[in-house]
């Protein structure tokens, strides 16, 4: 007879959570603020001065002040952000930064009105403060010496926090730079051999099935469209039969096929059995996020998944320890910094892998820090000092960069792959031999962004900061060229001479005040005056004077006094290039010749310096001395060339000569595509869906680069599980004038409010986002629906799409940042409302492709490529529906094969429109 279980210990008993700090605590939307005091009397807050005084003698308790502080138009106040203390007490997780953000990450209920949401941020912070209390001794001895910094540099939250962590035997006095000197306890970089390259066994598609559905594991709901989609990438994994160019496969993959866990399969079923790496691309930080998260399938081991797997992206995306000691450093003659420094030093000690952009570094740190306080510490303008740096071995980008080369799936994204293509290569030298570029419908703009030039004012400043570091009379980290290669050559020998001559001739680019200079019609050195100049052509020839974004006019022909200042441009631009090529050809020389007396750091930090020399200054500097010789001639073929003068909100902010080619898939097949043995392009949205599938496909192939291969593309196609005609709709709405901004806001309030809330509003131009969202916040706030949006809201764009995930009733406005970022599945969104049809923006780049590339044919192109990418979005998984509204009435009927194969468009009435969303998607709130 078995004996029964002992009996359980008695619970302990439920200890009191620490108190919140006795003030009032505020939620703010659309339409003003709701306070509530420690008594729980409830009082309302109207926007304007007397709020904006009001708060700033409360000192509220706030979730994500800034945000509040714009919506009751007070410039600032005092108060206790719950964001502040949910990344000291929780730091590298991320919250959706409102109340119910709160709630959720903390498991609390979720609130339901504005006054149930001020009482969230109370049981918040007690939650939060708990969570602090139960710290270990030595985390928790840690945390208090990082708080007394930030206590001192005035944290609100800083006596508190002191309190709960008081470790009662002076551990936490330590000074500033010792408590937030954190870089010490992170681990140093490893070092190993090279790596051999990989073989060639092949992956058959039996075996990519068979690996696929270990992945999905037993009891995984039947998709022959994703085994089907595996099969088919196979071929890429083949041992190459062609000696420089790859096998190109173009996969479309609709909608819901399971694209990420299909191309994973066959990709690590090759990197494991050859030993090597292969690169998965993606466009948008949401996918990369979801192939992380993807990966734990194929490694649920946190350690052999760190081993296998490397997040990688542009050096811009990490923190520089290097800055962080250096704003440290500074601390005694800036105190106001200690609070955001401590919250960094918090962040850094629990981070992954440093990355401040899409990585664990939550977006609100952003809008809570300030940019110079957080991404401005990362290395935004190629100033790293490479092994000089004392962090080096301990540095997250050399960390990523070592790891990759080991690594069996790195995931990066378009930008860092193409540029490193344009640059030469892989950063340490080893080439990938098999790539997957997913979200392939945007290889074309990456390829143009990569392989772009611009000699312009900001591009300019930005290289002499480079090169000369921080001048005289002006505040700035930058170290300059000098201080890269100190120690590097002999100070008194002939490298010397050409380094000066070089720094000197770095003078003539852009320096500080150029931009107030240009502004005002004049400029200092060469290369300001010929900008000057081009600033004349721009506004004495540009159509649209008024234009609050930019203006733009055709390089030629070109004013007379703009060739005599090119002229002075090469002449400055040679005087730059001479003597740095000299300069960087005797520092490799020594590689040879003192080969059996430099140590192994110091031939590192050699190549490493001349290696950023060629691609940070040499590059750049000889492009822009070519394009300024040009001048006077015709037009490169390949190219189109034109002026342009940059605005925003009204204000100059560059002005430069623009060179772009007109297929910028001709340089990405030559460097990148021709370098690799297997190359993926996938997406769900290849082909535009003209009605002729043969011109359908041989467009992907254009845009992906296909016709400037030897080898002809692989094409596979495997169509979406869902059905679209039983679970969406598309209504082109006929009665609403699409230029009168009043009826085009009456119908984005009132379609928003017929669904509910889960609406994505889609807009062509910033000015008429704004003018809709200052029409219709106030009602949507009235009904509860809360509304985001891009441009106007005080977070940036991935903390409004987490926001928008979270939140089932909220509604997001956008541009095309918006349409490329959002991955919602489920009800967060069930409605996408258009306001114009996007086509593409008519400007001279444009001009020049659209003649190239099919006239007419190629707007439409474009057009229907945004159409299905935005419909796209509303059908993310089983169960889900959505309707897709298009309120200009001019949508012509050859662009409806953006939408799936029995969708029919519906042309209706405003009125029509609503009850049909109320019915298809709304929720009781809508109805």
């Amino acid at each position: 007879m078995s004996l029964p279980p002992p009996p359980l210990p008695p619970a302990p008993p439920a200890r009191p959570l620490p108190a919140p700090p006795p003030v009032p605590a505020l939620v703010t939307g659309a339409r003003g603020g709701v306070m509530l005091s420690p008594d729980g009397e409830i009082e309302t807050l109207v926007p304007g001065a007397a709020a904006a005084e009001r708060l700033r003698l409360a000192c509220p308790m706030v979730c994500h002040l800034p945000a509040a502080a714009q919506r009751l138009q007070a410039t600032w106040f005092p108060g206790y952000d719950l964001l502040d203390l949910h990344a000291f007490v929780r730091p590298a997780r991320f919250c959706a930064p409102t109340p119910r953000g709160l709630a959720r990450a903390l498991g609390l209920p979720l609130p339901t009105s504005p006054e149930d949401e001020a009482r969230t941020l109370v049981h918040a912070a007690m939650v939060l403060l708990d969570d602090l209390s139960r710290l270990p001794d030595k985390a928790k001895r840690e945390a208090h010496a990082i708080a007394l910094v930030m206590a001192r540099g005035g944290w609100p939250w800083g006596r508190g926090v002191l309190a709960l962590l008081d470790p009662g035997d002076g551990g936490g006095a330590a000074g500033a730079p010792r408590a937030l000197a954190v870089w010490k306890d992170l681990p140093e970089v490893s070092e190993h051999a090279p790596e051999p390259p990989p073989g060639n066994i092949p992956v058959e598609p039996a075996e990519a099935r068979a690996k696929l559905a270990a992945l999905l594991g037993q009891g995984a709901e039947a998709r022959p469209q994703q085994a089907d989609y595996a099969s088919a990438l196979c071929v890429a994994f083949q041992p190459r039969a062609t000696p420089d160019w790859p096998t190109l496969v173009l996969a479309e993959a609709g909608t819901g096929v399971g694209k990420t866990l299909g191309y994973i399969a066959p990709a690590s079923l090759w990197a494991e059995r050859n030993e090597g790496t292969v690169w998965i691309s993606t466009y948008t930080r949401n996918l990369q996020r979801q192939l992380d998260g993807e990966l734990d399938r194929l490694y649920p081991d946190p350690a052999e998944k760190m081993r296998k797997v490397v997040i990688r992206k542009g050096r811009e995306n990490y923190l520089c320890l290097l800055n962080y000691e250096e704003a440290v450093g500074r601390l005694g003659a800036t105190p106001q910094e200690a609070v955001a420094l401590g919250l960094m030093a918090r962040w850094i000690k629990a981070t992954r892998d440093g990355d401040m952009v899409g990585g664990d570094f939550p977006g609100w740190m952003v809008d809570i820090l300030g940019r110079e306080r957080s991404l401005a510490l990362a290395d935004r303008r190629g100033e790293c000092v490479f092994s000089s740096c004392d962090h080096y071995d301990r540095c997250f980008i050399e960390r990523a960069v070592r790891r990759a080369r080991r690594a069996r799936l790195v995931v990066a994204n378009h930008a860092l792959v193409l540029i490193q293509a344009a640059l030469g290569g892989i950063d340490d030298d080893s080439r990938p031999t098999r790539y997957i570029l997913d979200e392939g419908h945007h290889v074309f703009d990456a390829a143009d962004s990569a392989f772009s030039a611009h000699l312009s004012g900001f591009e300019g400043a930005e290289l002499r900061r480079w090169l000369l570091g921080a001048e005289e009379g002006h505040r700035s980290r930058a170290r300059g060229l000098r201080r890269r290669v100190d120690g590097l050559y002999d100070q008194a020998g002939p490298l010397a001479a050409d380094l000066e001559e070089a720094l000197d001739g770095a003078r003539a680019l852009p320096g500080p005040g150029w931009a107030q200079r240009l502004a005002g019609g004049t400029g200092r050195g060469a290369i300001e005056r010929f900008l000057a100049t081009a600033r004349t052509q721009v506004l004495a020839r540009a159509p649209a004077s008024e234009s609050a974004h930019g203006l733009e006019t055709d390089l030629r022909p070109p004013l007379p006094e703009l060739l005599d200042d090119a002229r002075a441009v090469v002449a400055a631009l040679t005087d730059l290039v001479v003597p740095l090529k000299a300069f960087v050809r005797a520092l490799v020389k020594r590689l040879d010749e003192e080969a059996d007396e430099l140590d192994t750091p110091t031939r590192a930090r050699i190549e490493s310096v001349a290696r950023s020399i060629e691609r940070r200054a040499l590059g750049p500097a000889q492009v822009w001395r070519d394009m300024a010789a040009s001048i006077a001639e015709d037009p490169p073929a390949d190219f189109v060339d034109w002026l342009e003068l940059e605005r925003s909100e009204g204000r100059e902010v560059d002005i430069g000569m623009h060179r772009h080619w007109i297929d910028p898939t001709r340089p990405f097949a030559a460097t990148l595509a021709a370098r690799a043995h297997g190359l993926v392009v996938t997406s769900a949205t290849l082909r535009d869906g003209s009605g002729d599938g043969e011109a359908d496909w041989l467009s992907a192939e254009a845009r992906a680069g296909a016709p400037h291969l030897g080898t002809p593309a692989i094409r596979a196609s495997v169509p979406s599980p869902f059905d679209y005609p039983a679970t969406t709709r598309v209504l082109v709405i006929t009665d609403v004038k699409r230029d009168d901004l009043d009826q085009v806001s009456a119908a984005y309030r009132e379609l928003f409010r017929a669904a509910g809330g889960g609406g994505l509003g889609l807009f062509t131009a910033i000015g008429r986002l704004r003018a809709v969202h200052a029409r219709i916040a106030p009602a949507l706030d009235a009904l509860g629906l809360p509304l985001l949006a891009q441009h106007v809201d005080a977070m940036d764009i991935s903390t409004l799409i987490e926001i928008f995930r979270a939140e089932e009733d909220a509604c997001l406005l956008g541009t095309d940042a918006v349409r490329d970022g959002v991955d919602v599945p489920g009800r967060s969104l069930r409605l996408i409302v258009f306001d114009r049809v996007p086509w593409p923006r008519p400007d001279i780049l444009h001009k020049a492709r659209r003649k190239a590339m099919g006239g007419s044919l190629y707007d439409d192109r474009i057009a229907r490529l945004r159409l299905k990418q935005a419909f796209g979005r509303l059908v993310r998984r089983a169960g889900d529906r959505g309707v897709f509204v298009m309120l200009d009435s001019r949508l012509p009927s050859r662009l409806g094969g953006a939408f799936p194969e029995g969708v029919v468009i519906e042309r209706v009435g405003l009125a029509s429109a609503v009850a049909i969303v109320a019915q298809s998607v709304g929720s009781p709130r809508g109805r």
